[in-house]
């Protein structure tokens, strides 16, 4: 039999085999798991990192909205699967300050905040928060797809095809305004409540310094004889779905919702202006009456009409 080690000496040679085993090189963790390397990618010493869109967006609008904007606002976050809603908060001159917390308490990096004044005219706030830059639109032209019913149906969450008119090149303001919405209106690839295909398009164009956002649904032919190729376009057709409106640009801040002004519309007229202008010309139609009565007045009493010689016939 072979002499009995020591406890000291059995402690020194376990820890002698652990010094020569190594341990393994632990995967690297992504969001979406455990990522194992490759062979190929052992030797790499430059780690390759990808853009991953994660943009998210507040929707939210003032107090005492009315119900068409209301539903427009509705219509807007049923196709945006990627933003939040949020209760409504007062329009005051310090929304900036709120707004910009509550983009940041919900983990957004933008928000869309549709502003009612009034009751009548509608306002809509796009910014990239916490810096900006953001956008102040009139909304004009306003249709809702509850009262439009149209023919035109998509699936909810799917992935949308933005388009932009040629015009959007042509300034630096419109190129500003197109990355914004490509950013606000794009939804990320493989979005958790996004389908993973496109069934229908934002339109965006440009028609006398205005912006027409229209959205159609891709229509394909789904009979089997009449079924098309990938990339084939000459049977597909585009067919509205809603909701319609149309943005006025007034100004771009440097800020989020405040700031440095960047580009003011020289062409904008406030719609207080315009009910002002249209008063006045009512009330110029009713000036117009009263000088026409007091000069009839005045006609008649310098010409008066010569007396009737029958006119006390009958009263004998």
């Amino acid at each position: 039999m072979g002499k009995k080690r020591k406890h000291s000496e059995a402690e020194a040679a376990t820890r002698e085999k652990k010094e020569e085993e190594v341990a393994p090189e632990r995967p690297k963790r992504t969001l979406s798991g455990w990522k194992e390397k490759k062979d190929d990618q052992v030797n790499q010493t430059e780690s390759t990192t990808f853009f991953r869109n994660k943009e998210k967006v507040l929707v939210t609008c003032s107090r005492r909205i009315s119900y068409r904007y209301r539903h427009l606002m509705l219509n807007v976050v049923d196709l945006l699967p990627h933003c939040k809603k949020d209760s409504k908060i007062e329009s005051k001159s310090s929304n900036g300050a709120t707004l910009n917390e509550l983009v940041e308490l919900k983990s957004c990096s933008s928000c869309m905040f549709f502003e009612c004044r009034k009751g009548k005219d509608l306002y809509l706030w796009m910014s990239k928060c916490p810096n900006g830059p953001s956008v102040k639109f009139l909304v004009n032209a306003v249709h809702t797809m509850e009262e439009l019913k149209l023919t035109g149906n998509h699936l909810k969450g799917s992935r949308p095809i933005l388009t932009f008119s040629s015009n959007f090149d042509k300034d630096a303001h419109w190129k500003l305004l197109k990355e914004m919405i490509t950013q606000i209106f794009g939804i990320p690839k493989e979005h958790r409540k996004s389908k993973p295909y496109h069934d229908h398009v934002f339109v965006f164009s440009i028609v006398d310094d205005h912006i027409w956002f229209r959205n159609y649904q891709i229509s394909v032919p789904h009979n089997e004889s009449d079924k098309i190729a990938r990339g084939g376009l000459d049977k597909m057709t585009l067919v509205e779905v809603g909701p319609r409106f149309c943005l006025n640009p007034i100004k771009i801040f440097g800020g989020s919702f405040g700031g440095p002004t960047l580009y003011e519309n020289p062409f904008y007229i406030s719609p207080n202006q315009i009910r002002a202008l249209e008063k006045k010309k009512k009330a110029g139609h009713y000036v117009k009456k009263v000088k026409a009565k007091t000069r009839r007045k005045m006609h008649e009493l310098d010409n008066p009409l010569e007396a009737d010689e029958f006119s006390e016939m009958w009263k004998e």
